[in-house]
């Protein structure tokens, strides 16, 4: 019993400890949790700094970041193969500055790959402007006058300097060419180095722009809309070159510019130039009459040949059939079209707008003693409304090409509540400046401006969903995506199987 006693309170007294142990252990865990934990001490990520769900990585390279680069791998090829850093800043152009390759190529074949990228290596020093000898004439304009400054290239093709300024300008400028513009001499395959092109165009001419990289892959532009945004602050598609065309894809874009080049300018016509019967509503033409039975000429009734008193029933209805879908197609084509042009040149007007802006914004300043920063809340409204504006412009040309669903419900819903916020912001401001009621008028804006900006994510965000989890049905075949004619043949198929 007494060994029985000791043990059970010692074993009371044990598990007291063991107790106390572990409340200790539980306030020196959380403890040396909360100061060992490296996100503990981290700062709050805000919102805007969040990924969407419609917004891809990219990186934004300047024209220094860039010259850094080419000169850098000029340099290490140069070295290596033993050229001019101005040869080597060629092939690597040639071969998509890709060094392993082009050492590679290079030590195999020197005079071939030299050759494809038009570059000489016994060339002199470097081409420069000077007089021409006797002789001479170039073979562009004829020039022979004495001493007339001149060019040549490593080729030894000489031209007259006004000629390559004119050549160069015109690749430059028209074409958009700088870096693989050959020799003037049409049957020579040297390139023109960049510091001859710089030594010989206007300033103006050769200038060097920002670059974008983004690592979307082209596979993917059908489920994704890669929206970049240079230095300078342009938006634009990273996959197509166009302006930013959220929430359309690019492959849509392209299909309804092309549709809207051709088709509304006839449809300005047919607007302009035929009426509509007040009972049919066919569109007629004013231009000699027409046969209401069979729908002939009424100038060729009455001949002999001429058989229209037999009335053919099917011709008719197929007529009439062909007439009206032709006409359903035109209206829901000019539906979408005018609602496209329409956000279209409200962004113009909205434009107009920033400017009126910005002194409605110097007024303010002055007559209720705010500051400029405390002002600047109109001018982001208007970069909040220019931005839903072409956002709106580019969700006609998506519904266009949709197929009726669940998903276009949803689509026009949230489209239908941004343009009804988008139209009372823009109402908001262009009204008057009231001095007596600017600290009403700046919450009205400011409230709205959030509901815009808030509705414009919220369509975005799930139409960005919807493309990439291929939940969209299109009239036109976008690959990955089912089409309303495949649709109705599996339906068709389904019925006749269960039938």
């Amino acid at each position: 019993e007494e060994d029985g006693d000791f043990i059970d309170s010692y074993s009371d007294e044990e598990d007291e400890e063991v107790l106390n142990d572990d409340e200790d252990a539980d306030v020196d865990d959380a403890d040396v949790d909360e100061e060992d934990d490296p996100t503990y001490f981290e700062p709050v990520v805000s919102q805007k700094d969040v990924k969407k769900s419609y917004e891809v990585d990219f990186t934004v390279h300047t024209v220094q970041d860039i010259v850094a680069f080419q000169r850098k791998e000029a340099r290490h090829v140069s070295g290596v193969l033993g050229i001019s850093e101005a040869q080597a800043a060629t092939l690597l152009r040639a071969h998509g500055w890709n060094k392993e390759r082009l050492v590679e190529r290079y030590m195999d074949s020197a005079e071939a790959v030299c050759a494809d990228a038009g570059v000489v290596l016994e060339g002199g020093q470097q081409p420069r402007p000077e007089p021409a000898g006797a002789g001479f004439e170039c073979g562009v304009c004829c020039d022979d006058t004495p001493g007339v400054e001149s060019l040549a290239l490593s080729c030894g093709h000489r031209f007259c300097r006004a000629c390559y300024e004119r050549y160069l300008t015109q690749k430059v400028v028209d074409e958009g060419e700088s870096r693989r513009i050959q020799c003037l001499d049409s049957a020579c395959k040297v390139v023109v180095d960049e510091a001859t092109i710089q030594l010989i165009v206007p300033p103006h001419v050769f200038k060097n722009e920002n670059a974008v990289e983004c690592k979307v892959l082209v596979s993917m532009l059908d489920e994704v809309v890669p929206t970049v945004v240079c230095a300078c602050g342009f938006h634009f598609c990273f996959g197509c070159g166009l302006q930013d065309h959220q929430p359309c894809i690019c492959s849509l874009v392209k299909l309804w510019l092309k549709k809207c080049a051709d088709d509304s300018e006839t449809a300005n016509w047919i607007s302009a130039n035929t009426k509509e019967c007040e009972k049919c509503q066919s569109t007629i033409e004013k231009n000699g009459g027409f046969c209401w039975v069979c729908l002939g000429p009424w100038s060729e009734h009455g001949t002999q040949w001429y058989n229209c008193n037999r009335f053919d029933e099917k011709t008719s209805i197929d007529a009439r059939d062909s007439q009206a879908k032709s006409r359903a197609a035109l209206e829901r084509y000019l539906h979408y079209y005018n609602r496209f042009a329409n956000h279209e040149q409200s962004a113009k007007l909205d434009k107009e707008l920033y400017e009126k802006t910005e002194k409605k914004m110097e007024e303010m300043q002055k007559t209720s003693g705010l500051s400029w920063i405390e002002v600047q809340f109109l001018k982001k409204a208007v970069e909040s409304l220019l931005a839903s504006r072409m956002t709106l412009k580019w969700t006609y040309c998506l519904a266009y090409y949709l197929t009726r669903g669940n998903a276009t419900d949803l689509f026009e819903d949230n489209q239908r509540d941004l343009e009804m916020a988008v139209e009372q912001l823009s109402e908001m401001l262009e009204k008057p400046i009231d001095p007596e009621a600017i600290a009403a008028l700046k919450q009205q804006v400011l409230d709205k401006s959030a509901y815009v900006a808030g509705r414009r994510e919220v369509l975005l965000t799930a139409t960005a969903k919807d493309l990439l989890e291929h939940r969209w049905r299109f009239n036109v075949d976008v690959p990955g995506f089912a089409t309303a004619s495949s649709s109705s043949s599996s339906s068709s198929a389904e019925a006749t199987v269960s039938a």
